[in-house]
């Protein structure tokens, strides 16, 4: 190695190699700067609300040929308990139909000024690929692959994962071990604070590394234990704007109610005669969001009533297979707010 005669290899290393060519750990990975330079863009969420930049979707295809026409009246659908698929809707899968509404849906999403990446063809006979949201959590500079419960499900991380790798999104953790998490089972409440539910669907071990991660990026976590058998926040909570969400306060346990009031959230009631996949919505910038409408006249009031304004989009195909919008849909960039 070239140095000066009156500078000694040692000092050559401590004074000039290192400092020109050593470790840079400045500026932080979350960091635009670093970000941009090296993936591409900011990826990840800081918020649940801030202007959409890109989402993760599954267009819904030939995985769901595996449904058939074996009624399950324990569950008000069709199953196979043996070869571990359900659908919960009282007539079978119209592709066709959920093909459509999910263009709509992704020709709203565009018009919007949202990128679109594609999990291009769904795990081998996992006929609930279309809800995205589930598999994948962004994070400030991220995202967390998830460990999905059931084994309906299992195996839906593979090809996200894939889809992410694809469109340079940083995976920032894949949970692991004993560990189950669904990303319905999680919201963000502020850029410090998230929220998840501890449920079937989100076990203490799946929580635990959610939280480790979390703390890395210096955000704390409630853990809300669902009632009963639900198993996503997403059914009972959503935040819509920097200080609003809707809720279902029958659904919700009463801690976390008075946590919200304590932040000064405004909490928007789902009206009890209104379809309960209403709370099923998107937020694609602060108060902007996209929802189905059409079996929700008193929430939409209610919404416009506080300023919310409502994209309004058909969406019951979809939702007979168990999830909707908020389901379809698992945000990969954000714009802070």
């Amino acid at each position: 190695m070239a140095h000066t005669p009156a500078m000694s290899e040692h000092e050559y290393r401590e004074n000039t190699f290192f400092r020109v060519f050593g470790s840079v750990p400045e500026p932080v990975f979350e960091s635009a700067s670093e970000q941009t330079e090296i993936w591409g863009r900011p990826w990840g969420c800081t918020n649940d609300v801030g202007k959409l930049r890109a989402v993760l979707m599954h267009r819904p295809g030939d995985e769901l040929s595996v449904v058939e026409d074996k009624p399950m009246p324990e569950i008000g659908g069709f199953g196979d308990p043996e070869k571990g698929w359900y659908w919960m809707g009282r007539t079978l899968p119209d592709l066709p139909a959920m093909q459509a509404a999910h263009d709509a849906l992704a020709a709203l999403l565009r018009s919007e000024g949202v990128e679109i990446v594609y999990v291009d063809q769904a795990a081998p006979g996992r006929m609930k690929q279309i809800f995205t949201r589930d598999s994948v959590i962004g994070v400030k500079g991220g995202a967390i692959v998830t460990r999905l419960a059931r084994r309906v499900r299992r195996g839906e991380e593979l090809p996200v994962t894939r889809a992410l790798a694809r469109a340079g999104c940083p995976i920032l953790s894949t949970l692991h071990g004993g560990a189950v998490f669904e990303g319905g089972g999680f919201a963000m409440l502020d850029d410090k604070t998230a929220v998840c539910s501890v449920s079937v669907a989100c076990n203490p071990e799946g929580v635990r590394q959610v939280e480790m991660l979390l703390e890395t990026l210096g955000v704390s976590l409630i853990k809300v234990p669902m009632p009963g058998y639900r198993i996503h926040i997403d059914g009972s909570f959503v935040m819509i704007d920097g200080d609003t969400a809707i809720v279902n306060v029958n659904e919700l346990p009463y801690v976390f109610i008075e946590e919200l009031k304590r932040r000064r959230i405004r909490m928007i009631d789902l009206p009890p005669d209104d379809n309960a996949f209403s709370l099923n919505c998107l937020a694609v910038a602060p108060g902007r969001i996209i929802m189905h409408t059409q079996r929700t006249p008193r929430l939409a009031d209610a919404l416009d009533h506080n300023q919310i304004t409502v994209l309004p989009i058909e969406y019951e195909c979809v939702e007979l297979g168990g999830g909707g919008i908020h389901c379809s849909t698992a945000p990969l960039a954000r714009d802070p707010i």
